[in-house]
């Protein structure tokens, strides 16, 4: 068997943390599919534009290996984990995935998509429209999905937060808002839900705080579990003084965002 990439799908989502699960759950994550030239794809996309929405089959090119089980994100009451095969782990004996986007236009061999969850640089397999006749069964059993804990929770923002977040957006390719609702919104902080291997971030239970990482950024946020909400308070740097000084190195290449973000808001 043989199985070559059509095309590659590039969006903000590098590391695999940043990447929704379930991409219709959040829209706002927008991407594109570049499909390769000289293989008449063109003429393979013709009358696809008319579709809302399409399948994307893809390879989990960040992935190796596979696990039996998996813990889900939310995962079902009184039960942490589930048979691989029931779930959309990406961790599978082929690594190969599928999800339903949105199709916002066509133009030449570029495919523009919403509530993407893929990560930037994934391989394309294949394309296919959504037919609601039929791909929707909007009845069917659900299996243990059914009994997942949790529904989103409301993510609200203060007005410093977003004065930060929007000036970010604004000097860089980095989405913080987006992020955090991603991360933020399936709560699960202190009721046995939340999984610290999927979210970069730390706690204080008894303030009802945390703080979540985004590469070098850290998003300090509250939340309250009564009224299921969380608020994004303030951003701020993961870099000390000392390692933004002149001079000192730059992995990341961001330290000169970072001083500028710090001095506009010190």
């Amino acid at each position: 068997m043989e199985v070559k990439p059509i095309g590659t799908f590039f969006g903000d989502a590098v590391y695999k943390y940043e990447a929704p699960r379930q991409g219709r759950l959040f829209a706002g994550h927008p991407g594109k599919i570049v499909l390769a030239s000289g293989q008449n794809f063109e003429t393979a996309l013709r009358d696809l534009e008319g579709f809302d929405r399409i399948w994307v089959l893809f390879h989990f090119h960040e992935n190796e290996g596979w696990r039996p089980t998996t813990r889900p994100p939310v995962p079902p009451a009184g039960r942490d984990r589930v048979g691989t095969f029931a779930s959309r782990s990406p961790y599978r004996p082929n690594p190969i995935g599928l999800s339903c986007v949105r199709l916002l236009k066509v133009e030449g061999l570029t495919l523009y998509v919403d509530e993407a969850d893929l990560l930037n640089g994934t391989p394309v397999l294949d394309i296919k429209p959504y037919i609601p006749m039929a791909d929707a069964f909007p009845d069917a059993k659900a299996g243990w999905v059914e009994a997942q804990e949790g529904e989103l929770w409301e993510v609200k923002t203060a007005p410093l937060f977003d004065a930060q977040a929007t000036w970010i957006r604004e000097h860089s390719e980095f989405d913080l808002m987006s992020f955090a609702q991603v991360q933020l919104s399936r709560g699960g902080f202190s009721n046995g839900t939340f999984d610290e291997t999927r979210r970069r971030l730390t706690l204080d239970e008894s303030a009802k705080t945390g703080v979540l990482s985004y590469r070098t950024f850290r998003i300090e946020f509250s939340y309250d579990e009564v009224a299921r909400r969380v608020t994004l308070n303030r951003i701020f740097s993961g870099y000390t003084a000392e390692e933004l000084a002149e001079g000192s190195s730059d992995k990341y290449g961001d330290k000169e965002l970072h001083r500028e973000f710090l001095a506009q808001y010190q």
